[in-house]
């Protein structure tokens, strides 16, 4: 097996040497992360010259083919796989630790092409690394790629080039994505069990409609008795069930693009987004989710040294909420007529009271980040708590219901049964 001779980082920040044994250059970096250190260069211990590592010259032709290869065939971005949140957090802390430890942006950028762990994070930052080399700013070259960057990201990342902490900046960009990620993954991991249950307990529904209703009620048909009024009912419902079930799921796609359309529409959005903040039992883990979102956000940006107005800009486009956007941007306005931040999120009836009083405060103090990131942490911890509560009482309650339900069907069945047997 070849044994390679490598130079790498630590978490940390420290640079260490060493070899490795590997079939390849990918199966070494790949040993290497799983001890949590960063390539940022490897070759052949053969071509190892006055102690420096050499570059990977045998491997250079191919890799530059390949790239080649992938310039060719590069998609567009819409049909590109994006990088989820909790990647893009992972990918965006190691990239803060090669800067942090020093190295220059270039030498950064080609340790994160060869570290990357799948073909499209390599494939981004190979074109950032091209983008960078030919006088781009890293905030420019990240924006050509929308689908993986947001504004939030690219303004930041500008920001940070402006003040020279592009490091901080990034690993506050890390912490943030990663935030998020929590509590996105905390909201559907708490879901899944009650989604789990509702889904069997309709396919057992369903089973029994089809399958082992019809069955029975042939036979109580051939009697000719008067039946009882659920068996009736069950009868019809069986019947509707076997000759119509297209029927069923026409009008449920029909009701799914209609709410599409409806989306779409700006008035439209409008409205479904307002209904989610006040339904029932959702509406105020959606409602906190949100402004934890907003405090989180604009805690970020305005630690990252943007301005206040630039700032909302951006967190009126990531809050996904139309309501919520619209507040937003009227709070944009406000500030531009003179006020402050507090005045207009009291007056805007979408956000808690306490929120307004405690923004006053970090204004008056000149500690708003510090205020916002408290804000952030409680309401985030109010979100894990409603959702341990819905979950808690969801679980029982969809047991009962879908109990209840095929309690009802047996004895719709089982009632002129017992009636023939009796007689």
């Amino acid at each position: 097996m070849p044994i390679y001779q490598y130079v790498a980082l630590s978490e940390a920040g420290k640079q260490k040497r060493g070899m490795i044994d590997a079939n390849s250059p990918r199966e070494a970096r790949d040993k290497l992360r799983l001890e949590r250190l960063y390539v940022t260069d490897i070759g052949l211990l053969d071509g190892v010259k006055g102690g420096a590592v050499a570059t990977k010259s045998g491997a250079a032709p191919v890799a530059g083919a390949r790239a080649g290869l992938r310039r060719e065939i590069r998609l567009p971005s819409f049909l590109q796989k994006r990088i989820g949140v909790r990647e893009l957090a992972m990918v965006t802390r190691q990239f803060a630790t090669l800067l942090k430890s020093g190295l220059p942006l270039s030498e950064a950028l080609n340790a994160m092409v060869e570290q990357a762990g799948d073909t499209t994070t390599e494939r981004i930052f190979r074109d950032l690394r091209e983008k960078i080399a030919s006088g781009s700013p890293l905030a420019e070259a990240l924006a050509k790629h929308p689908r993986q960057f947001s504004d939030l990201y690219v303004n930041m990342v500008r920001a940070g080039e402006a003040s020279g902490n592009l490091d901080l900046v990034l690993v506050r960009l890390a912490d943030y994505l990663q935030r998020q990620a929590s509590l996105r993954g905390k909201v559907s991991s708490a879901l899944t069990y009650p989604v789990i249950l509702m889904f069997l307990g309709t396919a057992v529904v369903i089973f029994l409609m089809s399958y082992v209703v019809p069955k029975i009620t042939d036979v109580l048909k051939q009697q000719q008795k008067v039946l009882p009024a659920p068996t009736e009912f069950l009868m019809a419902a069986s019947d509707f069930s076997k000759g119509y079930w297209w029927l069923v799921l026409l009008a449920a796609a029909g009701v799914y693009i209609l709410y599409r359309v409806i989306v779409r529409t700006k008035r439209g959005r409008f409205v479904v987004d307002s209904y989610k903040l006040r339904m029932p039992l959702f509406g105020p883990v959606l409602k906190k989710q949100a402004v934890a979102r907003f405090a989180s956000t604009l805690a970020t940006l305005l630690k990252s040294g943007l301005p206040a107005l630039d700032s909302l800009k951006i967190v009126a486009q990531v809050v996904n909420n139309a309501l919520l956007t619209k507040v937003i941007e009227e709070i944009h306005t406000r500030i531009l007529e003179g006020a402050d931040i507090a005045t207009p999120v009291k007056r805007s009836r979408v956000f808690p009271p306490g929120i307004g009083y405690m923004i006053a405060i970090g204004e008056q103090s000149g500690q708003l980040e510090e205020v916002l990131e408290r804000v952030t942490e409680a309401y985030e911890e109010e979100v894990n708590l409603t959702i341990q509560r819905m979950t808690t009482i969801m679980e029982p309650l969809i047991l009962v219901i879908m109990a209840s339900v095929v309690l009802l069907i047996i004895l719709a069945v089982l009632l002129p049964l017992i009636e023939l047997q009796n007689i």
